[in-house]
């Protein structure tokens, strides 16, 4: 059985791979973010493969998983707000209108020396809100540690006017696309 090991210590994305009955263990990577891509979907797939590179210097897995999600509005990167000012901003620029939740991943395969990189992309359209509406949430704190200011899956979901893709992408993890990439490597990750 390979041992398989998340670089990550999002509750959001334990939940998804135990979702589709994963069994791994978790190693948070603690390294500082460097991004050099101005590109989403390239700077995802860097900071994935960043967290996923620390922790297989670190741990001795087969199939070591790093992820990273950003928010990205007309071309611009939304990361977690630094603070409530910045997570009212954030919710000012998407209300309204349509973004993309962009999720890149990482997989280091131990065994056969191999890496798998993608990211997958999902557009989200949001409702229009008030002030009001955006600090009674932001007050909620739930937006607090989340890329782009909200979480699909809490009270931000009464905003979503619908979405174009993958939702457990929006999530934190396309958990969908990376089996079928697994599986394309001959894993099937004990399911």
């Amino acid at each position: 059985m390979e041992r398989i090991i998340l670089a990550s210590g999002s509750p959001r994305r334990k939940e998804l791979l135990e979702q589709i009955g994963v069994t791994f263990e978790i190693y948070k990577a603690e390294g500082e973010e460097k991004i050099t891509s101005a590109v989403p979907a390239e700077a995802v797939k860097e900071l994935s493969l960043q967290k996923a590179q620390e922790v297989a210097e670190k741990c001795s897995g087969d199939v070591i998983i790093g992820a990273d999600t950003v928010v990205a509005v007309q071309g611009k990167i939304l990361g977690k707000p630094k603070d409530r000012a910045d997570a009212i901003r954030m919710l000012e620029l998407l209300q309204g209108r349509d973004h993309e939740v962009i999720t890149g991943v990482a997989v280091i395969l131990r065994r056969s020396g191999r890496l798998i990189r993608f990211a997958e992309t999902t557009l989200v359209r949001v409702y229009p809100m008030t002030r009001g509406q955006i600090e009674r949430y932001v007050d909620s704190g739930e937006p607090m540690d989340k890329a782009g200011a909200y979480g699909i899956q809490g009270r931000f979901a009464a905003y979503v006017a619908g979405i174009e893709g993958d939702y457990n992408n929006v999530v934190g993890l396309p958990v969908g696309r990376l089996y079928q990439e697994l599986r394309t490597e001959g894993m099937d990750l004990n399911l």
